[in-house]
């Protein structure tokens, strides 16, 4: 965690506008009680669009559930998002990543015996962290694996788990405390 204390404290129920709590009443349904979601519902307006978009990326993509989660999980680590990574971590695992695949957002494209569409869809995220742009020769590795509409996705991954990452981190919002650390996986 970059912050040790929220910069933005998570709103209580107790104090949710109605709005908010329409906003949030699905996700408590379904047990998302979560730090981010209670953050963000001191501005529920921001809060109501942004899900649209983050729906799509998180339920709609046209990436596979793999694809995606690492290359979330390595855009929150190079963002040094503790709790984007953590949350990840949590999906990754309920969708079937081992925790071997999972540490690969944290050793990146270089690891050795990953296969060619890993190292692709890591460097592809290495690129658009460090310069908003995807080389042309790694936008060929990844157009050997995937289609347009998937390399698409890829880039409102990245920049959309950029966007959180930055947010979670200006904001401090906090770990939950059934998430892992970082040095846990």
């Amino acid at each position: 965690m970059r912050l040790d204390k929220p910069r933005v404290e998570p709103l209580p129920e107790a104090e949710w506008s109605e709005e908010a709590a329409k906003i949030m009443a699905p996700m408590m349904a379904d047990g998302r009680d979560y730090n981010i979601f209670k953050t963000l519902a001191h501005h529920p307006g921001l809060f109501r669009r942004w899900l649209v978009f983050a729906n799509h990326i998180l339920g709609k993509s046209t990436l596979e559930l793999r694809e995606r989660e690492l290359i979330i999980l390595r855009i929150g680590y190079l963002c040094q998002s503790g709790y984007e990574w953590s949350q990840h971590v949590e999906i990754s695992r309920a969708g079937g990543m081992s925790d071997d695949e999972i540490r690969l957002s944290k050793t990146g494209p270089e690891t050795p015996g990953i296969s060619a569409l890993d190292r692709a869809l890591l460097q592809a995220t290495d690129e658009l962290h460090s310069d908003a742009f995807i080389s042309d020769e790694t936008y060929a590795a990844l157009a050997e694996h995937l289609d347009t509409q998937q390399l698409m996705d890829v880039v409102f991954t990245v920049g959309q788990y950029n966007l959180v990452s930055m947010a979670l981190n200006t904001l401090g919002v906090q770990r939950d405390d059934f998430l892992p650390d970082w040095d846990t996986v």
